[in-house]
């Protein structure tokens, strides 16, 4: 009686095409998706930085002086902290926790935080800036990270142009 050993598995040549197909796709993939954290990063620090407009606004509307630091009631025009808690993607060595005001008590004042921390390496260095103009209108403009760097103009989001 002869007994029949059919080898079962994968031979050489089909584990070898597996690993080039992933190594393909790895190669396509992995670019795609620090592009899209790098994008994310930038449009979350660009939120969190609009978001104090309201604030900026409400402060400056009262007659008080819009700061990154405590309140100081014996002061005036009394100086109002705008609120910025800090984020793990800004550089906390700028300002207060990463925010720094400039002419709180004008009515073209302006804000900026600069990206670093846990930032992404090809927006690390960014400045994101918010600045009122005296008719009270706001803008935002992103400056820094040039193509050495890695940056790319498409991480600026449509309301934030970089320049």
């Amino acid at each position: 009686m002869q007994i029949n050993h059919a080898q079962k598995g994968f031979t050489l040549i089909e584990l070898m095409i597996v690993v080039a197909i992933i190594g393909i796709l790895a190669a396509v993939a992995i670019p795609q998706y620090q592009d899209y954290t790098a994008r994310t990063q930038v449009s979350r620090v660009v939120g969190e930085v609009n978001a104090l407009k309201s604030s900026a606004e409400s402060i400056f509307n009262s007659g008080g002086e819009v700061v990154d630091t405590a309140d100081n009631l014996g002061v005036a025009p009394r100086q109002i902290n705008i609120g910025w808690t800090g984020s793990n993607l800004v550089d906390p060595g700028v300002g207060t926790n990463g925010l720094d005001v400039v002419n709180g008590d004008q009515p073209d004042m302006s804000y900026f935080v600069t990206m670093g921390g846990d930032a992404s390496g090809a927006v690390a260095g960014v400045t994101i800036t918010v600045s009122r103009s005296v008719a009270g209108a706001w803008t935002c403009e992103i400056t820094g990270g040039g193509a050495v760097a890695g940056w790319k103009d498409s991480y600026a989001p449509a309301g934030c142009p970089h320049s």
